[in-house]
């Protein structure tokens, strides 16, 4: 029986720590968090000092069995859950689970942290265990009760007052601003032209180039030469000075001065959770997601020719620091694979920039700088090894010298008070660009003077080449890549190194930003949000008070500050502003309108707004007595680009295209699930190639008969003139007669069947039972009552109010809609001359429920049934990401 119970995070380390450990010891992961705050109001108890209820996950809940059941068995329980804050509030988790079970009596529990899965780094940290950190605890346990506060509060504001299943995060938001802020900046941005005159130059067969900085005696600004005309009247007066000081094509231009200096390039620091995101984003083009997965791969070991040993050191960290023992492994390998020369006479020290980093952390390096990325190719697959490169190169750069680079400045005269310099520079010493060299974002100055001169001397003269005015415009601030997004993250002081990954998957995942050319855009969606939480919520957006409650965070974390006053000096405060707003705003007010102009047709006015399915266009208004038209706006379309002759092409659809093969009139729209042709009941999908409003008569017809012909395919066999049909399904063959499906029999083909064998089946197969109307209208009503109660954050037997009667009310009446007859429906609608947007949005939905209704509905209830059973506690926690190819961890939460 093993006396020691060890619990880790992820399932991986048990099978690199347990070979490590041997026999006795048992290691178990806890799978990431064990424990959360179920998604329902009072899960933070505001009247009672922030005191919170958590609950087991219930995905998790077979590894907090099996870690119950090995602690009854065990005399010491280590918790080596990871060692960030995050960490240390899961081992604070899966010890109070323990205890609430009374499994810790006569038990020793310990904490025991390591930077590196390695033998030397696990023994040492058994030899010293210590109690639970309750200050980091603590710190987490705010973080997670103010994202909480946070998203359950305005995340619902969200939903009525913009469009619904929308969230908003205490970081997140503060990232989505940042990225609206520059996309309108970029829109507001206004380009000025500007010239530059340069001098193509050659010596002694030697080409190089130097620009004009200087004008009769007067320093040139960047404006100075503002047009064509100016620029070319400047060029045309410098060409007479060349061509008066010498031979050369157009003349040459006179060496005035010669500056020659030495100076040093410092290798940058190794990696954090931050330099390494931006990198591998340079340099790899792995995203931030990404880049921590392989980075936890990394950690958590693979299998070598030592055996099983995890790779790097922990990755998420905001230190810079190195161990003094990778130090003297660093110094012993530059010495041997580069030379002594190369090693600088002591070990490199770097400083954080950030008051707030955990400086008893490690920066992220190589378990062991021996295992060199060659050594280590074969047990890697390609990223693995592309990562741990980069890694690895960082490393060992930064305990290299720097490297010396010669620069030289040239100028050349050309006539009396004109001024050109040439500049550029050589690798005297490349030092550590042996190894490594860090990327850049955008071009810098040493980047621009980069290229070698030829030797030069004063008073000598140059051959002129060429005399270029060249044309200019300045260029807006670029668009954040992820690389960017996180520097400027971390700069602010908005979030932190657990947090960067997620919050840039949260704002792809709610499609408030795309990504285009590896650049963020925000979306229609997302500038509302923003701007509604810009101008409504200033203050929990700001950049600088989000990052002065990171630093409360920190001071929770370092035992300086209690969690409890930080908690209620937030959240007295945003709830008043809640309360207020949810008063104060109307939907219209938030929703983004923008009035085009006027349409030529009606003499009404055409507006562009955000709507439940997207933005749309919208003719007249809801004051009108005519009902205003609705179209969606196309993809790519913007609601604050978008001109009138562009919306109004909108209203173009549906389009009557003529008669198809079987003289049927051809309707083109575009629904909910994109845009179809439709003939009789029959809808057909187009193509992604296929413009609805450009789409040929000829092409549709051709779309029809493809539809028809697959749909021909399905049947195999009819029977009663197809009353009773055997159909190819997408699971395979099964007979029908449009009220039940049965299977066909293993040991027949399905065209072999008879029509008593279609009847057996049929007589097999479950009946369902029809609900009554009255049956489905209460269960409408029901559904409609919880969907009211989750988005106001109240419990399913909450007091009705008028929201849900009135959504009880629409309930009834969309099933009261469903019993009347589909040809009926289908037929008013196919005669209506414009398709609402609702309309249009459902009607593809529609047909399907038409083709298999016993089916579709059987299924939908079943589904309703069980999201009744478990509530929408699933929702904050089965979808947040994981960082590993295993479960090991759960990013903080940021969204509700």
């Amino acid at each position: 029986m093993s006396k020691k119970l060890l619990i880790v995070e992820s399932p991986t380390k048990v099978k690199t720590i347990g070979k490590l450990l041997g026999k006795d010891y048992t290691v178990l992961a806890s799978f990431g968090h064990v424990r959360d705050l179920p998604s329902k109001d009072g899960s933070v108890d505001v009247d009672n000092d922030f005191q919170m209820s958590y609950q087991i996950i219930e995905r998790n809940n077979k590894h907090v069995e099996q870690i119950a059941k090995a602690a009854r068995d065990c005399d010491e329980i280590l918790l080596a859950t990871d060692l960030d804050r995050e960490g240390e509030s899961i081992s604070w988790h899966i010890a109070e689970i323990l205890r609430g079970k009374k499994l810790l009596k006569d038990k020793i529990i310990q904490r025991v942290t390591f930077s590196e899965i390695t033998p030397r780094a696990i023994k040492a940290a058994i030899a010293k265990p210590r109690p639970l950190a309750m200050n980091l605890v603590n710190a987490q346990q705010a973080r997670r009760a103010l994202d909480y506060l946070v998203g359950f509060n305005l995340s619902p504001l969200l939903w009525r007052k913009v469009q619904p299943g929308l969230s908003a995060g205490r970081v997140q938001s503060p990232a989505l601003r940042m990225i609206v802020e520059r996309e309108e900046e970029i829109e507001r941005f206004i380009a000025r032209e500007y010239w530059t005159i340069d001098a193509g130059l050659n010596q002694n067969g030697a080409n190089f180039s130097a620009k004009l900085t200087h004008f009769h005696g007067e320093k040139l600004d960047q404006f100075e030469l503002n047009n064509g005309d100016i620029a070319n009247q400047v060029r045309v007066e410098l060409l007479g000075h060349a061509m008066r000081q010498g031979q050369g094509p157009l003349g040459a231009l006179k060496v005035a001065d010669i500056q020659r200096k030495d100076r040093q390039r410092r290798p940058s620091a190794p990696f954090t959770t931050s330099t390494l995101q931006q990198e591998a984003s340079r340099k790899l083009g792995f995203g931030a997601q990404r880049t921590m997965r392989l980075a936890q791969s990394l950690y958590e070991g693979a299998s070598t020719s030592e055996g099983q040993v995890g790779l790097i050191t922990y990755m998420r960290t905001d230190s810079v620091s190195l161990s003094n023992d990778a130090l003297v492994e660093l110094r012993q390998l530059i010495s041997q694979q580069y030379g002594p020369s190369l090693l600088p006479s002591a070990p490199v020290e770097y400083k954080n920039k950030s008051k707030n980093a955990q400086e008893a952390h490690e920066a992220i390096r190589p378990s062991s700088a021996m295992r060199t990325p060659a050594s280590l190719r074969q047990y890697l697959n390609a990223d693995e090894y592309a990562l741990y490169e980069l890694i690895w190169k960082r490393t060992v750069a930064c305990q290299m010298k720097p490297a010396t680079l010669n620069t030289v400045s040239v100028d050349l005269e050309c006539g009396q008070g004109n001024m050109f310099r040439a500049t550029g520079s050589t690798v005297v010493d490349p030092g550590f660009l042996l190894v490594y060299e860090e990327g850049r974002d955008q071009k810098s100055e040493e980047d621009e003077n980069s290229n070698m001169l030829p030797v030069l001397i004063v008073g000598e003269r140059v051959p002129l080449d060429t005399l270029i005015a060249d044309q200019h415009f300045t260029e807006p601030p670029p668009r954040f890549s992820e690389a960017t997004l996180v520097k400027a993250m971390e700069e602010i002081g908005i979030g932190r190194p657990s947090t960067y990954a997620t919050i840039i998957q949260v704002l792809l995942a709610r499609e408030y930003v795309t990504l285009d050319n590896k650049r963020f855009r925000p979306t229609d969606i997302g500038r509302v949000v923003s701007n509604f939480l810009s101008g409504h919520f200033t203050r929990y957006v700001d950049y600088d008070f989000t990052a002065r409650l990171e630093d409360e965070l920190d001071a929770v974390a370092r035992g300086e500050e209690d969690y409890v006053p930080v908690l209620q000096r937030f959240w007295t405060p945003f709830k008043q502003l809640i309360d207020e707003k949810a008063e104060s705003v109307t939907r219209a007010e938030v929703s983004n309108a923008r009035v085009l102009g006027i349409d030529p047709e009606s003499g009404k006015e055409v507006s562009v707004r955000l709507g439940r399915f997207g933005p749309f266009a919208q003719i007249g208004t809801k004051d009108e007595e005519e009902k205003p038209k609705f179209a969606s706006l196309r993809p790519g379309q913007r609601m604050d680009a978008i001109q009138l002759e562009e919306a109004l092409k909108l209203f173009d659809l549906p389009r009557k295209l003529g008669p198809d093969h079987q003289d049927r009139e051809i309707t083109i729209a575009i629904g909910r699930f994109g845009p179809f042709a439709k003939v009789g009941s029959m809808y057909v999908s187009l193509g992604k190639e296929d413009d609805p409003y450009t789409i040929s008569q000829e092409r549709a017809i051709e779309l029809i008969k493809a539809k028809e012909a697959a749909l021909l395919a399905r049947v195999i066999k009819t029977f009663n003139d197809g009353a009773i049909q055997v159909l190819q399904g997408k699971f395979g063959p099964y007979v029908t007669d449009g009220q039940k499906n049965g299977k066909v029999p293993k040991d027949m083909e399905p065209a072999d069947l008879t029509l008593e064998d279609c009847m057996a089946a049929l007589n097999a197969a479950p009946k369902g039972k029809p609900k009554s109307r009255s049956a489905a209208a209460k269960g409408a009503t029901e559904r409609a009552k919880r969907e009211v109660a989750r988005q106001r954050g109240k419990t399913i037997g909450a007091k009705k109010t008028g929201a849900t009667k009135r959504a009880a009310k629409t309930a009834k009446a969309v099933d009261a809609a469903a019993d009347k007859p589909a040809k009926k429906a289908s037929a008013k609608r196919a005669s209506a001359k414009l398709l609402s947007h609702e309309e249009m949005s459902s009607i593809e939905q529609t047909d399907k429920a038409k083709a298999a209704p016993k089916k579709a509905v059987k299924k939908k209830a079943g589904a309703k049934k069980t999201a009744a059973k478990k509530p929408a506690s699933k929702k904050s926690v089965s979808k947040k990401p994981s960082v590993s190819k295993s479960p090991a961890r759960m990013p903080e939460p940021e969204t509700v």
